[in-house]
């Protein structure tokens, strides 16, 4: 090994998204050296729905963060809509509240400052292989190397890099071989009327080949976040053609895109957004956040998961270090937990998934639920987990 850039580091975090920057701040605050690896520079705008369920509001709160003096919105209510326009709505059971990435993240980058955590930003990381390894073959150090040939050795690495990400490919990710056909667009957007749009509810709008999320963030401002195909999108030419020609037949969306004063001049855009389910560990590389498994956006749970997860991760890691347990030991802890606690919620996220997007079913689900509330409130629990304690 040589040419690394620091000392040894018990971790190296690739990603500082909501998972990256919570283990960051756990494991700081347990005095274990930590370099944190992100190639956007802080804050910045991530593609992401921006709602969070209170199942990890308490924790945020013990974690350092004051949810209110960050402006966030308080979420009581869940509505969705059909591409004819018909509307069910239903009070969420633990509720959720609202804040965009660009304010949350950076409040956490500024916890995990303050935690001790070396932070390397505008970066990519390129490849991750193995330092020494012990008598059994498994690595005792990592090798983490950037596309600028800047170098970093650690003991644990945490993958915390997003959706699909150019080292998932270098890794060899099984999920890589099936090619995704979604793509995920994000505004901000305000209203000059304050009342026109409930500010205390989420509300999910189906068109077809896709469904778009609205919800209140910081400030009197809303996100506006949505799904559909890359086959959508081309058919039109733009997403702006597109926009008109398909999510316009909403009525619902229609009236938001007109009323809306858009606060940035283009959209954020991601592509290869992807649902195949994915291992949460993988070359003893710790997977974390949506680098372990991502749920459909319309089951809007995804940042609590990854806060949820990190948590999970950072602790089975700590032990790791501590030399309590054997890394196949951490390896196989961290599997199964993450496993209890996610995979059931990935699979109904994908099932249900197949009932939006298409017109007709659409309207046939919007007709299922509001006629047996009860199942919508079970699909609520399937997708939402236990507050954390």
């Amino acid at each position: 090994m040589q040419d690394v850039n620091c000392a040894m580091q018990d971790v190296i975090i690739i990603g500082g998204g909501l998972a990256g920057l919570v283990s960051a701040i756990e494991l700081a605050r347990s005095a274990y050296l930590v370099t944190l690896i992100e190639r956007k520079m802080y804050p910045y705008h991530r593609v992401c729905g921006e709602y969070i369920s209170n199942e990890v509001k308490s924790y945020l709160t013990r974690l350092g963060l004051d949810l209110h003096r960050l402006g966030a919105a308080d979420i009581r209510q869940f509505a969705f809509t059909s591409p004819s326009g018909k509307e069910l709505t239903a009070p969420l059971d633990l509720g959720g509240f609202g804040i965009s990435r660009y304010r949350l993240d950076y409040a956490l980058y500024e916890l995990a400052v303050k935690a001790g955590v070396t932070f390397v930003q505008g970066t990519s990381v390129e490849t991750v292989q193995f330092g020494d390894t012990g008598p059994d073959g498994l690595p005792l150090s990592f090798i983490v190397s950037a596309q600028n040939g800047q170098q970093w050795q650690g003991r644990v690495v945490i993958g915390a890099f997003g959706k699909r990400s150019k080292l998932d490919k270098t890794l060899g990710r099984a999920f890589m071989q099936q090619p995704s056909p979604y793509i995920g667009v994000k505004y901000h957007v305000r209203f000059a009327d304050p009342a026109a749009y409930a500010r205390d509810r989420i509300t999910l709008h189906n068109f077809q080949d896709g469904y778009c999320g609205m919800s209140a963030i910081e400030d009197d401002r809303y996100c506006l976040c949505y799904l559909t195909t890359r086959d959508n999108v081309r058919k039109h030419g733009s997403v702006a053609a597109m926009e008109q020609a398909v999510l316009y037949r909403n009525p619902h969306l229609k009236r938001i895109f007109a009323q809306a004063e858009h606060l940035y001049e283009k959209p954020e855009v991601i592509n290869e957004v992807s649902f195949a389910p994915k291992k949460a560990v993988e070359q003893h590389l710790f997977m974390t956040g949506d680098s372990a498994g991502m749920i459909t956006p319309l089951c809007g749970n995804g940042m609590a998961m990854a806060i949820h997860g990190a948590r999970v991760a950072s602790q089975v890691i700590g032990q790791l270090l501590a030399g309590s347990i054997s890394r196949t030991e951490a390896e196989q802890s961290y599997t199964v937990q993450w496993n209890a606690l996610f995979r059931q919620r990935l699979w109904v996220g994908r099932q249900v998934q197949r009932l939006f997007g298409d017109v007709w079913l659409s309207e046939l689900a919007l007709s299922f639920f509001k006629t047996i509330p009860p199942a919508l409130h079970g699909v609520m629990r399937l997708t939402h987990g236990q507050e954390i304690r």
